[in-house]
């Protein structure tokens, strides 16, 4: 059964979520993270200047693109939808929907940002959730928490 993870209230979503994606990195997780096309790309660019002496290691994949077998080891993949990520531990879910087949995860993290819309997206997701029996983990950040 897959495990979820709400972090609620995070004033910045695409730093927060470098920070868990470096702790996936090193503790040996496999991580697709779904979102939009623009805020992948802008995740992407964070993830390049996140911490000037880190590097995590993060393919962006579109729909269809044919994965290169040296790529296939990358440990984060940024992608529209989840099934286009190989092999994958973790979904960390930066959209405004449920993400299509989370269920292959072993589990799936949701990060929710502090605008109203975000906290709207972020309570449907939470239903829809708790509406398959899944148990659900919370988390609230504060401009602390989240650094």
């Amino acid at each position: 059964m897959t495990e979820v993870s709400f972090h609620t209230g995070v004033p910045d979503p695409l730093g927060h979520a470098c920070r868990l994606l470096r702790k996936a990195v090193r503790l040996g997780s496999r991580v697709a993270v779904t979102a939009t096309t623009p805020a992948l790309s802008e995740l992407d660019r964070t993830l390049w200047t996140f911490e000037p002496l880190e590097f995590i290691p993060h393919l962006m994949r579109r729909a269809g693109q044919p994965v290169a077998p040296r790529h296939a080891v990358t440990p984060v993949w940024l992608v529209e939808r989840a099934a286009d990520a190989p092999r994958p531990d973790v979904l960390l879910n930066l959209g405004e929907a449920v993400p299509e087949g989370f269920e292959r995860f072993a589990r799936v993290i949701e990060v929710v940002g502090t605008a109203p819309e975000q906290v709207a997206s972020g309570r449907a997701r939470w239903k829809h959730y708790a509406g398959q029996g899944l148990a659900i983990t919370h988390h609230v950040m504060s401009g602390e928490d989240a650094r």
